[in-house]
């Protein structure tokens, strides 16, 4: 007997990156101006989509356990994956933004360097990373809606028949 693990795995990830979109869009740093916020933020970014990932996995396991609704999985499995990816860009705009100064003592290649610089100049961007850590909270909110629909039907969530609706999607 194989168990699905994936309902224990997945919320973290999604609590980490809610917080993180949050943290990310408000003026925290405004408001709260003594709290290291870069380094939370990258905290619940990094175990985020690490968690991501493994949510992933065990996605396309429980899948194949479970065997729901197929275009409803498939939904879900893409908001999924659009949520990594979205998170993972901000991920690789941080650690490029930690790498490079290493990396230029390290490699005598500037033109390598250069090109980095510039992915990180524009995935650091401050308007640009709101931007995607708003799409980024929308589409892990699309997948967490659509993974309660799966366990628990309609009923678990007031917006779920309404987003099914503008998806698509007959449930």
């Amino acid at each position: 007997m194989t168990y699905n693990i994936h309902p224990i795995i997945v919320h973290f990830p999604i609590a980490l990156l809610f917080i993180y979109s949050i943290i990310k869009i408000l003026p925290l740093s405004k408001w709260l101006p003594r709290v290291a916020w870069k380094h939370i933020e990258r905290t619940f970014l990094v175990f985020g989509v690490l968690g991501a990932f493994l949510a992933n996995t065990t996605g396309e396991i429980a899948e194949h356990l479970v065997r729901p609704d197929h275009d409803l999985v498939e939904m879900h499995a893409f908001f999924a994956g659009a949520s990594t990816w979205i998170y993972g860009l901000l991920l690789l705009g941080e650690i490029l933004s930690v790498a490079i100064p290493f990396l230029a003592t390290k490699i005598n290649f500037q033109k390598f360097i250069k090109y980095l610089s510039y992915v990180e100049k524009i995935l650091t961007q401050k308007l640009l990373s709101k931007l995607l850590a708003l799409l980024g909270l929308i589409a892990i909110s699309i997948t967490g809606m659509l993974g309660g629909v799966m366990v628990y039907g309609l009923s678990a969530d007031p917006m779920a028949k309404i987003v099914l609706q503008i998806l698509g999607l007959n449930y």
